[in-house]
């Protein structure tokens, strides 16, 4: 069992070093092209940034296949399966509609087209629903249409859910690299725990996408270098939707042999076979949440569904207060409860005590949920160890700052006591610091420059 950990774990490794190591002179070229449309009424940012990091995010899902067709303990999930082949024909056709977008601002109606077209691609490979465990009536086996039409629809829905909640700086990727990491504990299990090999592929999938999710990250954390875009978000949400179909459709559950015992037993045992049906909605529950809260708002103010607004939850984050960054950790909270409280409770189903963790966790969660203005402290003899913004109020420096020629601090900087310092104010103080409207240039266009801090706070309503 070690064995595969550490051929899934070398190919995390290499997935996420190729994707850090591209994004660099994927940004420099996003910036030669121009690919970097002008700020919108919806966009937090506040100054133009480059796009295109699903170059990167694909150059890594490329080179995640290529090291676990040499393993040894991976290779055979490409002998005795298509799905890696066709998991990559869908991707290279998603990641090129999405490099067309992020340069050419292609229709939304394309971009569905396109999204229907690389589902029926892998659906013509056989990565497709066959069959679907139901509770209360078993197994049921689906035709050839109506396996290829569940199949789109699973695809299509968890691209647009990822690609509605990429609004944020490191928030797209980070949910989904917590999605993918749950979805991997769930597939391991059933392959190696059950020895059910139509799981590999999954597995597989989930490893990469975690590594394509982890080497853009540093790039992408507020401030962004570099935005995804939709050839990055459209790609991993069709990686994460791939994983789910197959470990959906292509794994038989009279393999677990879970139809012994008790009744009791085997409700409770038959739970990782109905499982499927839930986890691939759980591990996008905040995305799809999003996606239909903004069909039916779009729609009930008589727009089209796939008009741009500012009304997402992670917009209505920063609207009743939140930072950037404590938004992007609210929705990682989530994600994360949701997504392996369900595998938690897959693996103990009998134990009460997943649900007393489940609702405690929910209890914290909304309680920083509706304190969007508190900032922890540390304590007084960890001042010196923590950023300035998590210092007590009271906190003074040890030694007053010189200048570089070894003179001692000046009248004005002595007087500084007088005002709040950015140590004093906060991050949210800081983060609300006014911004000059004439600022201009690339977000981190240079190895050389500050970046930008600070959000945009426009209301939701604002047209600009």
């Amino acid at each position: 069992m070690g064995q595969p950990v550490r051929d899934y774990l070398l190919t995390l490794c290499v997935t996420a070093a190729v994707t850090y190591l591209l994004t660099g002179p994927v940004r420099k070229f996003a910036i030669a092209v121009g690919a970097m449309p002008a700020i919108r009424a919806r966009d937090v940012h506040r100054e133009p940034t480059p796009r295109l990091g699903g170059i990167a995010m694909f150059g890594g899902l490329c080179a995640g296949l290529i090291v676990a067709d040499h393993l040894f303990n991976l290779k055979g999930v490409f002998e005795l399966s298509n799905e890696p082949r066709a998991l990559l024909s869908g991707a290279a056709l998603i990641w090129l509609i999405g490099v067309l977008d992020d340069k050419f601002e292609i229709d939304a109606l394309i971009k569905l087209g396109g999204q229907m077209i690389a589902a029926a691609v892998m659906v013509i490979q056989g990565l497709t629903i066959l069959w679907l465990p139901i509770p209360g009536v078993g197994t049921v086996a689906l035709t050839q249409w109506q396996g290829t039409l569940l199949t789109v629809a699973l695809v299509v829905i968890t691209i647009n859910a990822v690609n509605f909640v990429d609004g944020l700086d490191g928030l797209a990727a980070g949910m989904v690299c917590i999605a993918s990491a749950a979805f991997f504990l769930y597939a391991y299990r059933l392959w190696m725990g059950y020895g059910i090999e139509a799981a590999a592929p999954a597995t597989l999938f989930a490893a990469i996408l975690m590594g394509m999710c982890l080497g853009f990250m540093p790039h992408n954390m507020h401030p962004a270098r570099i935005f995804m875009g939709d050839s990055g978000s459209m790609l991993i949400g069709l990686v994460l939707a791939a994983g789910a179909i197959s470990i959906t459709g292509q794994v038989d559950p009279d393999l677990m042999k879970l139809f012994e015992g008790s009744e009791r037993e085997a409700t409770h045992a038959l739970l990782p076979v109905f499982i499927p049906l839930v986890l691939p909605l759980t591990i996008i529950a905040i995305p799809a949440a999003d996606l239909i809260l903004a069909i039916v708002r779009r729609t009930w103010n008589g727009q089209s569904p796939f008009a741009a607004d500012r009304g997402h939850l992670h917009h209505r984050l920063l609207e009743i207060g939140h930072s950037h960054s404590r938004a992007v950790l609210i929705m990682y909270f989530w994600s994360a409860l949701i997504a392996f409280g369900a595998v938690g409770y897959s693996v103990h189903s009998a134990s009460s005590w997943i649900v007393f963790v489940i609702i405690a966790a929910s209890a914290v969660g909304l309680v920083l949920l509706l304190m969007p203005r508190f900032t922890p402290r540390a304590p007084h003899w960890a001042n010196r160890f923590v950023p300035p913004r998590y210092r007590h109020r009271g906190a003074e420096p040890e030694s007053a700052p010189s200048s570089s020629y070894g003179e001692k601090p000046t009248p004005v900087a002595a007087g500084a006591q007088q005002g709040p310092s950015d140590a004093q104010m906060g991050e949210e103080a800081v983060e609300r610091a006014p911004v000059a409207v004439g600022v201009s240039g690339v977000n981190g266009a240079t190895a050389i420059g500050a970046r930008s801090r600070f959000p945009d706070r426009r209301s939701i309503d604002s047209s600009r």
